[in-house]
């Protein structure tokens, strides 16, 4: 493999719109050792469906993504477009996650209105973080 490839093959990844999702989210501080994080649980859920869908959105488990009193967290991330925060999220909103997915992907901007939100997700903490110009 050239250096052009391994090149081509970063700037893919980079570019590419992303679902970040904290593995190790737990609802309950009493989560059963040796039982999987909700967050785990979720992520798992997410590629299932993805599996099963022609979503292009690449799944990324996190260790943490630093809100562990509002778990499960998950961000959704592309170039130039803004990224979306949501936290609370039940395991059950996987198929939620990726119709937003296919909405954000499909969006030049990425800007999405509430009322183009999956019903499971505007009920759920959110936070739009505005892309950097570069």
């Amino acid at each position: 493999m050239t250096w052009k490839n391994i090149l081509l093959i970063l700037f893919n990844l980079m570019t590419k719109p992303t679902l970040f999702i904290c593995q190790s989210c737990c609802f309950s501080e009493e989560h059963p050792e040796g039982q999987p994080a909700d967050g785990a649980i979720l992520l798992e859920r997410v590629k299932a469906g993805q599996a099963e869908s022609s979503n292009e959105i690449r799944v990324q488990r996190v260790a943490c993504l630093w809100a562990c009193d509002r778990p499960c967290v998950v961000a959704f991330t592309a170039p130039n477009k803004p990224t979306y925060l949501f936290s609370t999220l039940a395991t059950e909103c996987a198929p939620d996650l990726l119709e937003f997915a296919e909405k954000y992907t499909q969006s030049k901007t990425g800007n999405l209105s509430y009322q183009q939100f999956p019903e499971g997700l505007k009920e759920v903490a959110i936070a739009k973080i505005p892309y950097m110009k570069l």
